[in-house]
């Protein structure tokens, strides 16, 4: 599927990896966050980037930005096969307020929720954003093991809405030597995205190991 709308939930950058590839799929993408990271997208006119780079820092001329140079709020309209990102300012204390913010950059209903939020604030942030989804939006859940408990009962947050849950290691799959890393949240992620997608059933997935492994 291409060309829907999705809203990501997740910190600053994290699934950046995730929200570029939608876009460059199609997808009008929002991300409320309390910081703004830009979303990186291949240059979409020859020369556009050395025209930037004479330009005094902070100005940018409307009709001149990547796809990932999008600020709070801005979409710029035309081919929406093109796909863009769009951050909005918020904060997981204040559910309702970021769903308004999020609402208020959605075209309609959303086809798709990418969510990797604190437990401290997930089912608050989840309750919030739940009436922005269409009925049968797939939802994509991301949490460490510690938070949702043991690996083989974990609850989606959103029991109405298919559901793949990402559950998180601590140490990379590849070198138990070493913490998880983050290309290989975006790579799982992505992989659960793409299920959700094709309209698999819901499902657990695990990317990394819970501890190293003895020897």
């Amino acid at each position: 599927m291409s060309g829907g709308q999705a809203l990501l939930l997740a910190g600053s950058g994290m699934l950046a990896g995730v929200a570029e590839a939608l876009v460059s799929q199609g997808w009008h993408v929002v991300l409320p966050s309390r910081r703004y990271s830009p979303i990186p997208a291949p240059e979409t006119k020859p020369g556009i980037a050395a025209l930037r780079a004479l330009r005094p820092p902070g100005h940018t001329r409307q009709g001149d930005r990547s796809q990932g140079d999008w600020e709070q709020g801005d979409w710029e309209q035309g081919d929406r096969k093109q796909g863009r990102a769009i951050w909005v300012q918020a904060s997981w204390d204040s559910p309702w307020e970021l769903a308004r913010k999020a609402e208020a950059e959605l075209s309609g209903q959303a086809d798709l929720l990418v969510s990797w939020v604190h437990s401290q604030y997930r089912p608050s942030v989840m309750r919030a954003v739940e009436p922005l989804l269409a009925a049968d939006a797939p939802v994509v859940e991301v949490s460490t093991i510690g938070q949702l408990g043991p690996p083989d009962q974990p609850e989606p947050s959103l029991g109405t809405h298919r559901t793949q849950v990402v559950l998180l290691g601590l140490v990379s799959e590849t070198d138990s030597g070493r913490a998880l890393g983050q290309d290989e949240i975006i790579s799982g992620v992505r992989a659960a995205v793409c299920r959700a997608l094709s309209g698999q059933p819901a499902s657990v997935h695990q990317i990394g190991r819970l501890r190293p492994m003895l020897r």
